[in-house]
């Protein structure tokens, strides 16, 4: 039997457009549903748009945010290696996947919305009835696939992901490129958020999953891991 397959999407861009501050992947957004699909026996890709080195938010390594399981991967320097040398959209997206996860980090929003390979990946495998599972500022990504049918993906789906007062405490709402969570309801997508802001929140719709932060990572890993199990 073939192994089943993850491909984890994530940014290539490390800067915000003022070219001061940086920006990356969201370490924990990647390791976490890298853990469960490998803890699974997933063959998993990395890839982002253009490939090659994987830029990672240095507010994301900082200690209050680290947490043991993403300090020990990012400590392993086999992890490091691969995040050096991430596969291209265009390199992968002859294949079909078990499950296509988009990771975070405010990267996201300058190099997944208008990525025409990443739109096509994504439509081709939510319409293969594959998971489709985007977390956080990677939910970006989701913002401009269209279905065969010429509808957005999102019309009328039930969704989340960072919300716009998170981008206030975050301090990022003057770097940011737009406002993610009125982009979402703009698409007609059935926005949700978390009660209390910065805490865990995953919705699933049908094959259709997204996690709304950072902390909702080990979250949205688990509820990925176990809707997979039931396709099998």
């Amino acid at each position: 039997m073939d192994a089943l397959k993850m491909l984890i999407v994530v940014t290539g861009t490390d800067m915000y457009a003022d070219g001061n501050l940086q920006t990356g992947l969201w370490l924990s957004e990647l390791t976490h549903i890298y853990h469960c699909a490998e803890e699974a026996g997933y063959e998993i890709t990395v890839a982002s748009p253009k490939g090659g080195n994987v830029p990672v938010d240095p507010e994301s390594l900082k200690p209050m945010m680290l947490d043991k399981l993403s300090k020990d991967y990012w400590d392993d320097l086999e992890f490091r290696r691969e995040l050096q040398h991430a596969k291209s959209l265009a390199e992968v997206s002859g294949q079909l996947f078990d499950c296509v996860y988009l990771a975070g980090g405010h990267g996201a929003m300058y190099d997944f919305p208008d990525d025409t390979v990443l739109q096509a990946i994504i439509e081709k495998h939510y319409e293969s009835d594959k998971a489709v599972a985007a977390i956080c500022h990677g939910v970006s990504g989701l913002l401009n696939v269209k279905l065969s049918g010429g509808e957005y993906l999102i019309k009328d789906k039930k969704i989340t992901g960072f919300s716009w007062f998170e981008e206030s405490l975050a301090g990022r709402k003057k770097e940011v490129p737009f406002d993610l969570e009125a982009a979402l309801e703009k698409r007609g997508a059935d926005y949700e958020k978390a009660l209390i802001p910065m805490t865990s929140k995953v919705v699933v719709d049908c094959n259709l999953i997204t996690g709304q932060n950072p902390f909702s990572s080990k979250e949205m890993a688990e509820v990925v891991m176990r809707q997979l199990s039931r396709e099998k």
